[in-house]
């Protein structure tokens, strides 16, 4: 997932670009990029020189696609979704808004979480908030993370799974 995160982090800088492509060259060798913007949602496509490519759609209309035992919080307003396709793995991050406490919106999380083999490594809770997250079989990851604020609880979901 290292290799998500890296090219990722690229697609989001290209993010204030508008629609474009072009080509960055970075120590592992020369990236090709597309940009295409529709009013808040983008999806931006990476492809290295061998060929891999990664696929990234983020913005509010995106559609919610979690792994198989995870789903959106109930009544929660999604504010942005971003999806992260590759060959060596997948994820999604997930920022959304709920009336309840971050207390009671992590103990959701972790059910599914541990529902789908997830051991919880690490939970921390600090003026309010909540953070929780951990690994699973097959390469699971996950983080929970809820920030109570003036308008109920901030949250952000992140799932993925490496292929390898």
């Amino acid at each position: 997932m290292r290799k998500v995160i890296l090219i990722a982090g690229i697609g989001l800088l290209l993010a204030g670009c508008g629609s474009e492509s072009g080509t960055i060259d970075t120590e592992d060798g020369e990236v090709t990029y597309e940009v295409d913007r529709d009013g808040e949602n983008a999806e931006y496509r990476m492809t290295n020189e061998d060929g891999d490519e990664v696929v990234i759609n983020s913005g509010s209309d995106v559609a919610v696609s979690l792994p198989d035992g995870f789903s959106l919080y109930p009544g929660a307003q999604v504010i942005t979704n971003t999806t992260v396709n590759q060959a060596d793995g997948s994820g999604s991050m997930v920022v959304m808004r709920s009336d309840d406490t971050p207390d009671e919106m992590a103990a959701y999380y972790r059910r599914q979480a541990e529902g789908a083999g997830v051991e919880i490594q690490m939970e921390m809770s600090s003026n309010g908030s909540k953070l929780i997250g951990g690994e699973g079989p097959d390469g699971l990851t996950f983080s929970f993370n809820a920030t109570p604020d003036p308008e109920g609880t901030t949250a952000q979901l992140v799932v993925g799974r490496d292929n390898n």
